[in-house]
C-alpha cells in the first residue's frame, strides 16, 4: 500500500481499437455505471485486475488530509462476508500479488492472479467496494501505521521535507500542495467515522474503473463483472469534483532545508505549468518534450552543460508531471560538484535555461522525442504497465483516443513549441527553488 501515471469516445459498448493504433482495447459501460477496460495480452498466463476509483488526496476534505490514504489502508480490513486478511491470503494462496495506492487524483487496488481466478478476484474487490466492515479497534491500529510510515519517510528525511515545503510553496490554495499521505497533526485526528464518509462517497461503480490486462477475452470480462460488480447499485453520491484554482502566480520564493543529516547539497526548483488536462492547444506535449530535452540523461541540455561543459555540477535533470487534472508541476535539478555554493550554481542553471532556444537543434529536439516515446513504449512492455497506464489516464479524465494518440502528438511537437512553452511556463514568478544542505 502506497501514497504517491480510458473510455472510447463513443457510446456505443464493445467498442474496439483500430488496427496499429494500440493495443485491442474493448470497452464497455455497466448499466450502474462501472466503467471496463479490457486490454488483451495473451504472451503469458497471466491476468491484472485493477479497480480504479475517481478520488485521491486532492479530494480530502478541508482539515482532513490523508483520508484517502488512510483509507486505502482500512480497505484490507475486511467487509461483512469475509474477515479482515481473507482477501489478502487467498492472493498468496493462488500464488498471485497484491497492492494499492493512492495519489493525488486517484485510489487504486490491484492483483495479478492466473486467468482461472480472475472471477475469484472480481468477487473479493467488488465486495469490498460497498461491503467494508471495520470495528472501531482497528482504527487506532491502522493510524498508528500511517503515523509511523509519515516519520520513515518525511520526518527523517530532510531530502523529503524540502520536497514538502516547496510543493506547499508552490501550491498556496490548491491541494495538490499538502502530502498524500497528510499532515501529521491531521493524520493523528482521524476516526473511523471521518474513513467510512468518506467511502461513502467515493467508493462506488459509477465512480469507478474497472481495468483488466491479461489472457483474457473480453466478453469474459464483461460477463464475470456483470455477475460480481454488476450487483451493486449506482448512487452518484462522489458528485463533481470541485477543487479551488490555485492564483496566478506573482512572485518566485526560496525554501531552504538545513539537517545534519545533509551529506550531499542539492538544488531543486518547480514551476507551476498546465497539465494535459488544463492546457491549451499543444502546450503539455511542448512541456513533455521540454522535460525530456533539459533532463531526460547524459545527453539532456542541463547535464551536458552543468556536468560534462562547466563540471559544476556531478547530476542535474528535469521533469514534468503532465498526468493531473489540475495545474501541474515542472521540475529542474542539480548536485553541486565539491565547493561550488548552490547560489552559484542556480545563476548557472539560469544561464542554462537561457541557453536553451539557441542549443535545441532540430537533432536535439529529435533525440529528446525519441527516447520520450521509446521509454513510454518499454515501460509498456508488461499487461501490469499497460493497466496502469490507461487506468491512470481513464481516472484523470483522458480518453483512449488520447493515449493512442500520445506518441503522434509528441512526434509532431516542433522546436518553436518547445521554445514557447519555456518562455511562457518556466518563469522566474511561476517557481519555486529548493536548497538542501548540511546544517545544525
Amino acid at each position: 500500500m502506497t501514497s504517491g501515471t480510458p473510455l472510447s469516445r463513443t457510446d456505443a459498448p464493445g467498442a474496439q481499437a483500430g488496427e496499429g493504433s494500440g493495443p485491442d482495447i474493448t470497452t464497455y459501460r455497466l448499466e450502474n455505471g462501472l466503467e471496463i477496460v479490457v486490454i488483451p495480452d495473451r504472451r503469458v498466463p497471466v491476468v491484472t485486475h485493477m479497480v480504479w476509483y475517481r478520488n485521491g488526496s486532492a479530494d480530502d476534505p478541508l482539515g482532513r488530509s490523508g483520508i484517502a490514504h488512510f483509507l486505502e489502508h482500512l480497505m484490507f480490513k475486511g467487509t461483512e462476508r469475509h474477515p479482515a486478511g481473507e482477501f489478502s491470503k487467498v492472493v498468496s494462496a493462488l500464488g498471485g500479488q497484491e497492492n494499492a495506492f493512492t495519489s493525488y487524483d486517484y485510489t487504486a487496488y490491484f492483483q495479478r492472479v492466473a486467468p482461472e481466478h480472475l472471477g475469484r478476484m472480481m468477487e473479493f474487490e467488488a465486495d469490498r467496494m460497498a461491503g467494508l466492515s471495520f470495528d472501531e479497534e482497528v482504527v487506532a491500529p491502522e493510524r498508528d501505521v500511517v503515523l509511523e510510515e509519515r516519520r520513515m519517510r518525511v520526518e527523517t528525511d530532510p531530502s523529503a521535507q524540502l520536497g514538502e515545503a516547496m510543493a506547499a510553496s508552490l501550491f498556496v490554495h490548491h491541494p495538490y500542495g499538502i502530502p498524500i499521505i497528510g499532515w501529521m497533526h491531521e493524520i493523528e485526528g482521524l476516526r473511523r467515522a471521518d474513513a467510512l464518509d468518506y467511502y461513502r462517497r467515493f467508493y462506488a461503480p459509477d465512480n469507478a474503473i474497472l481495468v483488466v490486462s491479461g489472457d483474457v477475452e473480453p466478453e469474459g470480462v464483461r460477463r464475470l463483472a456483470e455477475e460480481t460488480y454488476g450487483r451493486h447499485a449506482p448512487h452518484a453520491a462522489a458528485g463533481a469534483r470541485l477543487r479551488p484554482r490555485e492564483p496566478e502566480p506573482r512572485a518566485a520564493r526560496h525554501v531552504r532545508v538545513a539537517d545534519p543529516k545533509v551529506e550531499q547539497a542539492v538544488l531543486q526548483r518547480l514551476y507551476l505549468v498546465p497539465s494535459s488536462r488544463t492546457a491549451a492547444g499543444r502546450d503539455s506535449y511542448a512541456l513533455e518534450v521540454l522535460g525530456e530535452a533539459l533532463g531526460g540523461g547524459p545527453t539532456s541540455l542541463l547535464y551536458r552543460n552543468l556536468v560534462l561543459d562547466s563540471r559544476r555540477a556531478v547530476n542535474a535533470g528535469g521533469w514534468y508531471m503532465g498526468s493531473a487534472i489540475d495545474d501541474t508541476r515542472f521540475g529542474i535539478y542539480a548536485v553541486p560538484a565539491e565547493e561550488i555554493a548552490l547560489d552559484a550554481l542556480e545563476d548557472d542553471l539560469d544561464r542554462a535555461l537561457a541557453r536553451v532556444p539557441d542549443e535545441l537543434t532540430e537533432d536535439a529536439l529529435e533525440r529528446a522525442k525519441t527516447r520520450l516515446i521509446a521509454e513510454t513504449v518499454y515501460s509498456c512492455d508488461s499487461q501490469s504497465s499497460l493497466a496502469r497506464v490507461y487506468g491512470s489516464a481513464r481516472a484523470i479524465g483522458e480518453s483512449l483516443e488520447d493515449v493512442r494518440r500520445w506518441p503522434s502528438d509528441i512526434r509532431a511537437v516542433t522546436k518553436d513549441e518547445v521554445v514557447a512553452a519555456l518562455g511562457q511556463w518556466l518563469q522566474p514568478r511561476r517557481s519555486v527553488t529548493g536548497h538542501l544542505v548540511k546544517g545544525a
